[in-house]
């Protein structure tokens, strides 16, 4: 799930647990693959895939498993062909709007997959553009706000970030995807550390849910991000920090 800086925090906080298990290798690899086949296997001039490599190597991953992802994605391996992307609509506890990305050779398996957690967890699985136009797709990076200040990101506006918001602990750089690439390389070479960095879709508006239907909420979103085939999880609440500190623990 992203969507907003406090959630990256939490969400930051899960992933370096599961790399750490190694869960998160196949659906890495599996992005790899995806983006080397629709944008080429060069990373300098496919964004995607360089963004889907610096998220495996963050995991840990290793460089022969990138190697033989990009293989795949580029035609060396038939496996490519077979894999869609797919995105889902619909809605969770507190009429929350809801994305998933899904990377899958089987479409049949995970819509199927799909709706059965939305009923499962009290949400609908809707038809799609039910809700994708509240959502706007954008680059997000998340900084540790405790080791930088908003100053030392400053070349990121230089090299076009669109926005610097500070949540709690963590500042969050917003860039349109088209200048996505360039904002986190300026960030690098200014010796900024990054926490994440992915494209995401981010929403226009929050829905505010309470703490009890928060709890459903993240069951929800947890539940779906458990999934072998999705990708990512994103969705328009607006829940105060704290409450989703206790909900997540």
């Amino acid at each position: 799930m992203s969507g907003h800086s406090k959630w990256s925090s939490i969400k930051h906080k899960k992933a370096v647990v599961d790399a750490r298990r190694g869960v998160q290798f196949a659906k890495l690899a599996r992005a790899i693959t995806v983006a080397a086949r629709e944008g080429g296997g060069d990373p300098a001039g496919n964004a995607a895939l360089e963004n889907a490599i610096e998220k495996a190597r963050a995991a840990s991953m290793p460089k022969d498993n990138i190697e033989r992802a990009i293989a795949k994605g580029t035609g060396a391996g038939g496996e490519a062909d077979a894999i869609e992307t797919i995105l889902y609509e619909g809605y969770g506890p507190g009429g929350v709007a809801i994305l998933v990305e899904a990377l899958t050779d089987n479409r049949n398996r995970t819509s199927a997959d799909v709706r059965l957690l939305f009923t499962k967890h009290g949400g609908s699985l809707g038809e799609p553009g039910s809700v994708s136009y509240l959502f706007e797709k954008k680059g997000s990076i998340v900084v540790d706000a405790t080791r930088y200040s908003e100053e030392e990101l400053l070349a990121a506006v230089e090299a076009g970030a669109e926005d610097i918001t500070i949540d709690e602990d963590v500042f969050e750089v917003i860039a349109d995807p088209s200048s996505f690439t360039a904002v986190r390389q300026a960030l690098e070479h200014a010796g900024v550390q990054l926490e994440s960095a992915e494209l995401s879709y981010r929403p226009t508006s929050l829905v505010p849910v309470d703490e009890a239907q928060a709890g459903k909420l993240m069951r929800l979103i947890e539940a779906l991000e458990d999934n072998d085939d999705v990708n990512a999880v994103f969705a328009n609440f607006d829940v105060p920090a704290e409450v989703l500190e206790r909900v997540a623990s």
